[in-house]
């Protein structure tokens, strides 16, 4: 169904990915701190006139991966990242326990705060950001925490929360934002649901925690919302949330109905319980079979197509790393696949003809030198680079919590993720 158009090593290890809601533009936060945003190549057919940017990134054989801009935007790893509504604004929030709003376009700080302390005067790392519309900023954190922000314009950040709530005990692993009503005026979403720990949350702008599910005895990690599936009258209104655990499942539940699961997907099995269900994501409507299909990131490096409605695995399944999980995945404006994990992105498209899988090989060794290059001198292309160094302690302490929070099962680290290049075919 897919296959990779191009792969983009990075300086450190992946935390966070963002797409632009209206341009092939993708924004990466990474664990030694930096925020990079790289335009990426052009949907086959299209034409651009903007000539801008630094061509030299990376070539994809018809065209090339753009640095639009590259900065240290936090002292410690960058946890999150979220685009306004508009695409004009780009948040980040980093373990220094700061919350930066910049401008997309060139990276520039517009405003900044601090994150509040957790309940013991602590800093409290972040997990999630999420714009809900042009005046609402969400941030959850470690510590469970769920800070509502009112943004008096789109660019600016209000100093302290005007709500906090606690949904869960644990930590917030994922926040999907629940598509606003037909009774809504504003157009706007005013619920979202979370996962932490082994429970799932409702919580409404104006009312706060709706519901929390029953304990599922397993952890939650990752959600997306899906709607458009066949009603059944007194039973479903087509419209759902998908939940991925830490055992390989793909849980389904009910719009409204949220004491509890609706539906199991096993989507990985092994003994013991399958691989991590780290990163969701819907495939658009034009994109794919037709049906309605769900991208899943999992925790051994591959990527798996879920389709409901029959709730089973369909194509083949994509190699995102040999050993680092797939932490994000997206669909950018021109319905091609990202996923990140490990050191790497990789930017999927949808299979053409059999004819043109021979033009990519004669790119494959000028990609490997390239990234070889780009390995050893990557970390040189931003002027605060030289503080990469005194970070490398607190970049492999946060790399081992995080992997100890998606309770990785034992992997070998036998690479770093960023040569071995199997999509340049």
């Amino acid at each position: 169904m897919f296959e990779n158009l191009c792969t983009l090593p990075l300086s450190s290890e992946l935390f966070t990915q963002a797409l632009h809601p209206k341009e092939p533009i993708l924004a990466v936060g990474l664990s030694g701190g930096h925020v990079q945003s790289f335009r990426l190549p052009l949907v086959a057919g299209a034409s651009s006139d903007d000539e801008d940017g630094d061509t030299s990134v990376l070539s994809t054989g018809t065209s090339t991966i753009d640095t639009e801009w590259r900065t240290r935007r936090h002292k410690g790893s960058c946890r999150t990242l979220t685009y306004s509504n508009d695409g004009e604004v780009l948040y980040s929030a980093g373990t220094d326990g700061l919350l930066k709003a910049a401008s997309s376009s060139t990276g520039q700080v517009i405003s900044k705060i601090l994150v509040p302390f957790d309940p013991s005067g602590s800093a409290d790392p972040p997990t999630h950001l999420h714009a809900l519309s042009p005046q609402t900023l969400l941030l959850a954190t470690d510590s469970a925490a769920l800070h509502i922000f009112d943004l008096r314009a789109p660019s600016t950040l209000s100093s302290k929360p005007s709500q906090t709530h606690h949904p869960h005990e644990d930590y917030i692993s994922s926040l999907t934002p629940l598509p606003p009503t037909e009774a809504s005026t504003s157009g706007f979403s005013k619920q979202w649901v979370t996962t932490g720990g082994t429970t799932l949350a409702v919580t409404d702008l104006r009312r706060g925690v709706l519901v929390k599910s029953e304990n599922q005895e397993e952890e939650l990690l990752s959600s997306v919302f899906v709607g458009g599936l066949p009603s059944k009258p007194g039973r479903s209104k087509g419209e759902k949330v998908l939940v991925g655990s830490s055992n390989g499942v793909l849980t389904l539940w009910e719009r409204g109905v949220w004491d509890d699961q609706d539906e199991r997907i096993y989507v990985d099995v092994g003994r013991g319980g399958g691989e991590s269900l780290d990163s969701l994501a819907v495939m658009p409507e034009g994109v794919g079979d037709g049906g309605k299909n769900v991208v899943v990131g999992v925790g051994d490096g591959t990527i798996r197509i879920v389709q409901l409605g029959p709730n089973k695995l369909v194509g083949e399944t994509l190699r995102h790393d040999e050993v680092e999980g797939v932490v994000g995945l997206g669909f950018d404006v021109g319905g091609r696949l990202i996923s990140g994990g490990g050191s790497i992105v990789k930017v999927w498209q949808e299979k053409m003809t059999l004819d043109d899988e021979g033009e990519d090989e004669d790119d494959s060794d000028e990609g490997e030198t390239w990234a070889r290059k780009r390995t050893l001198d990557g970390s040189a292309s931003d002027g605060s680079d030289e503080a990469d160094a005194e970070d490398s302690s607190d970049e492999e302490g946060e790399r081992k919590r995080r992997k100890k929070r998606r309770k990785a099962k034992g992997k070998k680290q036998s690479g770093n993720g960023i040569l071995g290049f199997k999509g340049l075919e």
